[in-house]
């Protein structure tokens, strides 16, 4: 029993003594050992010394394939932090530096994801950067057709075009409620000619319809009906113009 405790202990020590040295065992006077250190910090989710030594790499090795590496990594741990506005930046200086990387697909696919991640949880707050998440994912879409990011990326430019309609209907709904039609007039407008087959045209026309009714425009007003009794005949929407209309 003695013997076998003394085995486990020399076994455990032996362990830690190899944990412990794995890090200093490497190299950081080359670049593969620089990088595979900084690679190490990475696993262990010691994000910052991390990113120090991703940049020590970048800066002591310029010329070395693992200061392109290391640029990257920067970026990659910087999204793991959730830290996107600076993930944004490393990718988009990425990007620029490197516009033939063959991982141009998924570095244009972090921008847009980066610009995504910050959005807001709720449509009443600043919904800027949701035309930025759009551009980006959309040059995914476009320019790498075949990348296993396109799926993901036509998923998440759905849900930031979704965002900005329901922004628009909601800032149109503040000013309709509060019967200042000519405000809410050009926001139901656009609400139904941004973001058509969302789920929103019928509502965005026959409040338009009542909109452009109550300002006295009745051309606008007739044409926004006639619309309605085309695509939603049978809608509580075209009954609903239809009386302020008539």
């Amino acid at each position: 029993m003695l013997k076998t405790l003394r085995v486990i202990t020399i076994v455990a020590a032996l362990g830690l003594l190899v944990s412990g040295c794995s890090t200093t065992e490497k190299n950081s006077d080359t670049p593969d050992g620089a990088f595979a250190i900084a690679q190490e910090y990475d696993e262990s989710e010691r994000y910052e010394e991390a990113i120090r030594r991703y940049t020590e790499v970048k800066n002591k090795f310029p010329y070395s394939n693992f200061a392109t590496k290391a640029e990257l990594a920067i970026a990659d741990v910087y999204f793991k932090q959730e830290s996107y506005a600076e993930s944004q930046v490393a990718y988009q200086m990425f990007k620029e530096l490197h516009p033939t990387a063959p991982q141009s697909d998924y570095v244009q696919f972090r921008i847009g994801m980066s610009y995504y991640n910050q959005l807001p949880t709720t449509i009443d707050r600043d919904l800027t950067l949701a035309n930025d998440a759009i551009l980006n994912l959309s040059e995914v879409i476009k320019k790498y057709p075949n990348s296993q990011y396109v799926t993901e990326a036509k998923e998440k430019r759905s849900a930031a075009i979704k965002m900005l309609a329901e922004k628009e209907e909601y800032i149109a709904d503040f000013y309709f409620k509060r019967k200042i039609f000519d405000s809410a007039l050009p926001r139901y407008e656009g609400l139904y000619n941004n973001y058509r087959n969302l789920g929103f045209d019928a509502k965005a026309l026959s409040r338009a319809a009542i909109c452009a009714a109550k300002i006295g425009d009745s051309s606008r007003a007739k044409k926004y009906q006639e619309l309605l009794a085309k695509d939603f005949p049978d809608s509580k929407e075209f009954k609903a113009a239809t009386k302020e209309i008539e």
